[in-house]
Formats: structure tokens, sequence, C-alpha cells
């Protein structure tokens, strides 16, 4: 579980980040990363309402919290949101991991 102060809640900074963000794509997520200049990185998350029911939409969040909840202390000091797309309901715990993997290393090879 992300600590509470590492964790984006409110609709207006997810629509802020949404707006200012620089976002990165892969197949099933997509990462909207916003420069912070406080010292610790807050985390949020959205699952479409395509994805799955109630249940699968937040089987995936969890899913999320519990790898970025080990990637928190190597990530620069951003905000972040990660939005999961249609068929990452299919993948299992390792798929998922991989495809976070995938998109963090997209977001620092452009050096931010």
């Amino acid at each position: 579980m992300l600590s509470t102060k590492n964790r984006l809640r409110k609709k207006k900074e997810f629509s802020f980040i949404y707006k200012k963000g620089q976002s990165y794509h892969n197949k099933y997520l997509t990462l909207y990363v916003y420069k912070t200049k406080f010292n610790f990185s807050k985390i949020g998350f959205s699952v479409n309402n395509k994805v799955g029911n109630s249940v699968v939409r937040h089987k995936i969040k969890r899913r999320l919290t519990e790898i970025l909840r080990v990637y928190i202390k190597s990530l620069p000091t951003n905000n972040y949101i990660f939005v999961a797309k249609t068929g990452c309901e299919n993948l299992d715990f390792y798929g998922l991991k991989e495809q976070v993997n995938n998109i963090i290393e997209k977001m620092k090879d452009e050096k931010w």
C-alpha cells in the first residue's frame, strides 16, 4: 500500500497532470508525468470503464499499486498517473509488471 503522501486523489490534480504532463504509451498502459517541486513522488491510477467490471478494475489498481510500491524509491520525484488500457485485464501480475518496467524505461530514456 502506498502511503497517503504518495497518492494522487483529487480530480483537479488528475486533470492538471492530464493537461500539462508528458505522456508515454505502450500497448497496455499510458503514463502521464509532471515535474513537482516537492521532494517525494505522487502516484495515481486510472482504469477505464471499458476494462471489465468493477472487480476487475480494482484488481488491476491493486496490482499496479503493489508493483509501484517497490519502484517509488527509484523513480525521479515527479507526479505520475498510470492509465490502464483495454486488454490489460488479460495480463497476469508478472505481465503487468513487465509493461510497467517497459513504460518506466521509456520515460527514463527521455531523461525525465
